[in-house]
């Protein structure tokens, strides 16, 4: 038997609005066929990747989650926390070594945290 994972699925309040902004993140197009008020909401990352569905819940998040998502950009970690900070993203916790290692954690607009490892680049 093979598996592999379609969806990533995130719960929050408003799927249009937090799929929007990630689709932002990732330089993804929002999938045409989802609007606001929709109870569900997709970002694509592309051909042979999971995709992030954001599903509708009543309640508010509560506590840390218990899986996110880890990062890693292309180029430098430290440029790429800058740019999803001016995106909205807040930051949670700084965990950066003097020697370049280590990674941020952020939180999205609904404040699901995720990680922004060190660039592959700076590898």
């Amino acid at each position: 038997m093979s598996l592999s994972v379609r969806s990533i699925t995130i719960d929050c309040p408003d799927p249009y609005s937090l799929a929007q902004w990630w689709c932002e993140v990732f330089g993804a197009d929002p999938d045409p066929d989802d609007y606001p008020g929709d109870p569900a909401a997709i970002c694509s990352l592309g051909e042979g990747r999971p995709r992030l569905l954001f599903e509708r819940v009543p309640e508010a998040k509560s506590v840390k989650n218990r899986v996110h998502i880890d990062l890693q950009p292309d180029g430098g970690r430290d440029e790429e926390v800058d740019r999803l900070v001016r995106l909205g993203a807040a930051l949670v916790a700084d965990h950066r070594r003097p020697d370049g290692s280590g990674w941020v954690v952020l939180a999205d607009p609904e404040g699901n945290e995720f990680c922004v490892e060190r660039g592959a680049a700076e590898s």
